[in-house]
């Protein structure tokens, strides 16, 4: 019986495996207790072009005090820091790799920020 971070896991390689055929950037999402984190890979894998995380110094202060970064708040302000920086990187569309967690919640409000600031997948 498989785990659930292998399940996680086999979700997100099959997912890749989709991507690498539509040769285009790739915006992943990882999601841990505490923080989100996004980047923008280039097409060939190689490269990341763009990050955004609640890790950052001034993401945490934004944030407030607390610096919460596990909520849907966050998320979404990291959806549009993400969808920025891809754009002043040259990258306007994307495919959306979840990494095999669920488009539910954190995950979800990122994608639908990074729509809403302009980013296409």
């Amino acid at each position: 019986m498989m785990t659930k971070k292998e399940q996680r896991l086999r979700r997100s390689r099959q997912t890749r495996q989709r991507i690498a055929k539509q040769n285009v950037a790739r915006l992943t999402v990882f999601r841990s207790n505490v923080h989100i984190f996004a980047s923008v890979i280039s097409e060939d894998g190689g490269r990341v072009l763009a990050s955004a995380s609640t890790v950052e110094k001034d993401m945490r202060e934004q944030l407030g005090a607390a610096g919460k970064g596990a909520n849907v708040e966050a998320a979404s302000l990291i959806g549009k820091r993400i969808a920025e920086r891809a754009k002043a990187a040259g990258v306007d569309k994307v495919a959306f790799d979840r990494s095999g967690f669920a488009y539910h919640g954190r995950v979800k409000a990122l994608a639908e920020a990074a729509r809403e600031a302009g980013l296409q997948f």
